[in-house]
């Protein structure tokens, strides 16, 4: 049992708190200690009452006893659906200190992206991406945290903050080994479900020793806090009746005291019956009887105080409950001397102008569900106008307006709407969704229902395409979307169908709304977005003659405006695929583009037209051996993203691109690591998505061409690299580098299989791009033994399709596998016409490929110490094996 040592009352809570106390010592002395030392994290659960603010409080004494800087915020039950409030209450202290000019060079390239969350920063016009704001709020912190070393930040009641937040604090707790910061969360158990739970669940995975959950005060510890605060004379009987009457709850039991001491009750056995009497009045019902006795118009301040949760003044309590000044201090004073409110604790450093809080959240939360519904209702409605009056927008008073009752008022479904593009703005799609949802609910006057819907599927995009489809279909079935804002909200669906993996029902909405429409512009749009779903679509067969009505269509297209630009992207990303001439592909690909660069409406952020194709004109260039018009698209889409803070799939696909320009190119070692960073951005979004096979797909065909087998092999079933594929097409294909890598494993049957697979999903497909689809080759290669003459067969298709398309990369790799199934001076001829056309490519790699085997066949010294020299600039470690290998055969005596 843990020792009983008399305390002042001030410190009831930590009683019993020695090992706690303790162990929050200890990490507050090792960030002391040294400026590198790793940041740490401590969670502290237990039950409301049971002293989590009282061991925080007690973190920040001991914390600045040190000479720490710290920095705390609260979770607030009535505040859950305000975004980013927990966040800023932490940092806004530190921000408000500095000069303009120093917060912007402090949060530098984030500034414009998690300034406006933190509210140092005007919003701009675009929807922010939540993880690109996530990541900057994390920047912050760590970029504030070196200024401030030694750093502690406390988040009490974590079960209450906002989701936004919560997503945050997961998110930098996982990156805390590298800066020098001590966190410590409070929260109750239970409490939040959802995407709350699994972040908070999160954060206590990422702490430095296991969750602490605090249990009530002993019988003992009971008698001794009794004692210390009523005197030693309170006996026995007495304190075991303040035990059972509390169930040992600290907050309860100091509650309880400070009552008896307040109505002169004698500690003895004689007066322990009225220890229950006494306690009810401290909570719930008896609280709120408690709250009434004080009067009418002390009921009415508490009442306002607990609508607003936060920043309670007495001037803006006094609007609210409609009191005059005189009235509303008199009833302050009254709630202060009845335990009810306090003035806050000067030591939180906490920026708003308030003059008041609750004493505990539980009698915030009793006071707040003791007011009748429809008066709660109508206060939300009055605070509402206060926060809108006093200039501070719609989002901040969207709370607010959440609870206001469904009475057909179009302002208040306008002033949401607001709030929903104000919530976008800032990257807190959640919040701007339950705005939209609640304004439906009033509802809206029937010409502008379909636009809600519409504003509430664009709100649900990133987050939950399939909630999106819903929305947009009800509002496409209803009047008042026309123009281009219904061929918006239809390409918008076609996303989402397509996020959803319903990619066929995709193509049919858009090519159902096409034929509706009369030849022009917004028809060109639908029907370029029809072409390129099914450009990417990888199911069984392309739908007969699309390649020539695509084909057709693009021949009449100059480039004139973004809808025909669009169009010839889609036709070049087509040419590609099929093996059609490369320099005809280069010439389209040119002609949508405006001197060389990316017409303004068509840029990497740019709403109305999908990243899909962007990647598809990026990807043509990559492919016909233009691989530096290719590497400047996606390097300025990396950059893009990194500018606009859009963290999520689309920073994921840029790495996962720049990683394929790297391997195109030949920079193997680079190749890797844009390709890791994309996949594990990529997990985050979720498995299974395009986006992730495509990191997945290149990552595994780089470590091959690394000679990394093992690896590649150990990613491959790590990330579930394998059948089923997706539905959207993958570069390179997916089905011939896992064909690749079984063979590589020396699984030679199951990888003729695979290969077989991807010929005949090519075939279906009209797909004949000898780079991409590198079957053929593989397969060849494979059945050069026991198959020659299918063998000789594929080999001799591989080159007649690699003519066709005319690419140094594609002749190169169509002799290449020539010669690896001849021999004698026919081979060697062969392996020197490979050289000379892959020494014009800018595939460095298979350059140094070809060099090693003509090296071999060759006996030639000079080509293998080139073909080595080339793989060791490549990172190719295998072909470096090989090339050593056989230059020390070479130089043994014979």
């Amino acid at each position: 049992m843990t020792e009983v040592r008399p305390r002042a009352a001030l410190s009831a809570a930590l009683w019993e708190r020695d090992d706690e106390v303790a162990a929050i010592t200890r990490a507050v002395d090792i960030l002391c200690a040294d400026r590198s030392s790793p940041g740490s994290l401590l969670v502290l659960r237990g039950e409301a009452g049971l002293g989590k603010t009282a061991l925080l409080a007690e973190t920040r004494r001991i914390a600045e006893q040190r000479g720490c800087t710290v920095w705390s915020a609260r979770g607030g039950e009535t505040l859950r659906t305000v975004p980013f409030n927990v966040v800023r209450q932490l940092l806004q202290p530190a921000l408000v200190s500095m000069l303009p000019e120093e917060v912007r060079e402090y949060l530098g390239d984030w500034y414009d992206i998690a300034g406006p969350a933190l509210g140092v920063a005007d919003p701009g016009d675009r929807h922010a991406d939540p993880q690109g704001v996530c990541e900057g709020l994390v920047a912050a912190v760590r970029r504030l945290a070196r200024r401030d070393w030694p750093l502690v930040l406390l988040v009490d009641d974590a079960h209450w903050a906002d989701q936004e937040t919560l997503y945050w604090l997961a998110e930098f707790a996982e990156r805390l080994a590298d800066l020098s910061v001590l966190v410590v969360v409070a929260r109750r158990p239970g409490e939040i479900s959802g995407a709350g739970a699994r972040h908070l669940d999160a954060v206590a995975a990422a702490a430095d020793r296991p969750v602490t959950t605090l249990s009530a005060l002993t019988p003992a510890a009971t008698a001794g806090l009794t004692r210390a605060t009523l005197g030693d004379d309170a006996d026995a009987a007495f304190c075991r009746e303040v035990w059972a009457v509390t169930g040992g709850n600290p907050y309860e039991t100091v509650e309880l005291l400070a009552k008896v001491r307040d109505s002169e009750l004698e500690p003895v056995e004689a007066h322990a019956g009225e220890l229950r009497d006494l306690n009810r009045s401290a909570r719930g019902g008896g609280l709120v009887a408690r709250l009434e006795q004080l009067g009418i118009d002390a009921t009415r301040f508490a009442w306002a105080a607990a609508i607003l949760g936060s920043d309670i003044t007495v001037d803006l309590v006094a609007r609210l409950a409609t009191l005059d000044h005189d009235d509303a201090v008199r009833c302050a004073e009254l709630l202060r001397t009845a335990r009810i409110l306090t003035p806050p604790d000067p030591a939180t450093g906490r920026t708003g102008p308030a003059d008041l809080e609750f004493v505990h959240p539980l009698i915030a939360t009793a006071v707040y569900n003791s007011i009748p519904d429809a008066l709660r209702r109508a206060m939300h409605g009055i605070a509402a106008r206060i926060v809108t009056d006093s200039g501070r927008g719609a989002a901040a008073a969207a709370r607010h307006l959440l609870e206001v009752h469904p009475d057909d008022d179009e302002e208040l479904v306008w002033q949401l709407r607001e709030a929903a593009r104000e919530h976008l703005a800032v990257g807190a799609p959640d919040a701007a969704r339950r705005c939209l949802e609640r304004a439906l609910e009033e509802p809206p006057r029937p010409e502008v229902h379909a636009q809600v819907l519409y504003e509430l599927g664009c709100a649900t995009f990133l987050t939950a395409p399939a909630r999106t489809i819903g929305h947009l279909r009800t509002a496409l079935g209803m009047p008042g979307l026309d123009g281009d804002r219904r061929v918006d909200a239809v390409v918008r669906l076609s996303q989402a169908l397509l996020h959803n993996d319903q990619l066929e029902e995709a193509v049919r909405t858009v090519e159902a709304e096409a034929t509706r429409l009369e030849p022009g512009p917004a028809q060109m749009r639908l029907r370029t977005v029809q072409f390129m779903w099914e450009g990417i679509h990888a199911g069984e067969a392309a739908s007969p003659g699309r390649s020539e009505r695509l084909a057709e269509l693009a021949a009449t297209c100059t480039g004139r405006d973004n809808s025909e630009r669009a169009l010839l992207m889609v036709r070049a990303f087509d040419a590609m695929m099929r093996g059609e001439n490369a320099e005809e592909i280069v010439e389209i690909c040119d002609r949508a583009l405006v001197n060389g660069r990316l017409a303004p409406g068509l840029g990497w952020t740019d709403s109305e037209w999908g990243v899909e194709l962007l990647l598809m004109v990026a990807d043509a260039y990559a492919y016909t051996d233009r691989l530096d018009r290719a590497e400047s698209l996606y390097n300025e889409a990396l950059h893009a993203y990194d500018t606009a803070g859009w963290g999520g799939g689309h920073l994921a696909l840029a790495h996962a691109y720049v990683g394929l320009g790297h391997r195109r190119r030949g920079r193997l070692t680079e190749a890797e690591a844009s390709l890791r960073e994309s996949l594990r951005l990529a997990e985050r979004v979720g498995r299974g998505l395009p986006l992730y096979w495509t990191a997945t797909c290149n990552l595994v065909d780089t470590l091959l061409a690394r000679g990394h087998v093992d690896e590649a092999w150990e990613v491959a079933e790590r990330h579930g690299f394998a059948p089923p594929y997706p539905s959207t097409i993958v570069l390179p294909d997916p089905r011939s580098v896992r064909g690749r890598l079984l063979l590589a494993v020396g699984r030679t049957k199951e990888g003729i299989n695979e290969l077989e697979a991807a010929e005949k999903a090519a075939a279906a497909r009209g797909h004949h791009n000898p780079v991409h689809v590198f079957w053929a080759a593989d397969l060849a290669r494979a059945l050069a033994t026991e198959d020659p003459a299918r063998a000789a067969r594929l080999a001799l298709d591989v080159r007649r399709n690699a003519e066709r398309f005319g690419t140094d990369t594609a002749l190169g790799e169509a002799l290449r596998v020539a010669a690896a199934l001849e021999t004698g001076r026919r081979a060697v001829g062969l392996a020197a016409q490979a050289v000379t056309h892959l020494e014009s490519s800018p595939c460095q790699y298979e350059h140094a490929a070809a060099r090693v085997e003509y090296g071999i066949l060759a006996r030639s010294v000079p080509d293998l110490e080139r073909g080595l020299a080339l793989a060791r600039s490549c990172g190719a470690d295998g072909l470096v094996r090989r090339a050593r290998a056989e230059l020390e055969s070479a130089s043994e005596p014979r």
